[in-house]
């Protein structure tokens, strides 16, 4: 292979003009707000259903195409553990209940020799 030459690529290639490719299809520029104030400009096809709401690419949140009205950042619930869950299912009494249940279960195995401890 010779030293000058260029890998890749073949005499009389270049870049691809609009006149080879075709003319591009018309376009609109939307601009979506966020509520960070974040302005966020996409390029939609004139026969395109432009989206109510975008997610913002800088901060992940709702976007809208009205500045004065912007979607509100969504609600998250705070992490519940085991506990928690529990405690929504089943009553105070319920609890006091299933717990003298397991307590006597276990003594009565205990007292058999089931468990050891």
């Amino acid at each position: 292979m010779a030293a000058g030459a260029i890998r890749g690529s073949r005499i009389g290639s270049g870049p691809m003009g609009e006149a080879e490719r075709g003319e591009a299809a018309p376009r609109q520029a939307i601009t979506y707000f966020c509520v960070n104030d974040h302005e966020t400009v996409l390029q939609f096809s004139l026969e395109a259903d432009v989206p109510a709401s975008w997610d913002c690419p800088r901060c992940g949140m709702p976007a809208s195409t009205d500045s004065a009205d912007r979607p509100a950042a969504p609600k998250t619930e705070p992490y519940k553990t085991h506990l928690a869950y529990v405690k929504e299912r089943r009553t105070e009494d319920e609890a006091v209940e299933i717990l003298s249940e397991a307590i006597e279960t276990l003594r009565a195995k205990r007292k058999s020799g089931e468990v050891i401890f």
